[in-house]
């Protein structure tokens, strides 16, 4: 039976922005490593439930193929909402755990803080009159 190598989603992630240079290429790039944060976090044990809860959300809307702004519509633009969620997750969690937390599990090379701060204002922006859709959608406001 012949071995079939399956790909990480952060990979796959990866290469659906490999030669992306739009608009909001300067935070839609951080999308993998936000994906790939935002797992690390949840495989650590100190995280409670509910916070547990609100990652699974936000990996989730990740892989949504009709989010509100899928990706089989939009291409790389479409991973500007899920970034957004990305990020309103990872500032809940600096909020309760400390940003130190999540510096400890950032693989990147990139400065974390800054990574987060221009990258939620940027997706924010992006969004903003999608963002209470957006989190309704996901589950993370009524």
């Amino acid at each position: 039976m012949e071995e079939i190598e399956f790909k990480d989603f952060y990979d796959v992630i990866r290469e659906n922005l490999e030669d992306y240079d739009g608009n909001y290429e300067e935070f839609i790039n951080y999308g993998p490593d936000l994906f790939k944060l935002l797992t690390e976090v949840l495989n650590q044990n100190e995280v409670d439930a509910a916070t547990r809860l609100k990652i699974s959300a936000a990996l989730a809307y990740y892989v949504a193929p009709f989010d509100v702004i899928p990706e089989t519509i939009y291409g790389p633009d479409g991973y500007i909402d899920d970034i957004f969620v990305c990020l309103y997750v990872l500032k809940d969690i600096e909020n309760k755990m400390g940003f130190e937390f999540l510096e400890e599990l950032w693989e990147s090379e990139k400065d974390l803080q800054e990574v987060i701060d221009e990258c939620y204002e940027k997706s924010k922006d992006a969004v903003e009159d999608k963002i209470d859709h957006i989190l309704r959608y996901v589950g993370l406001i009524e």
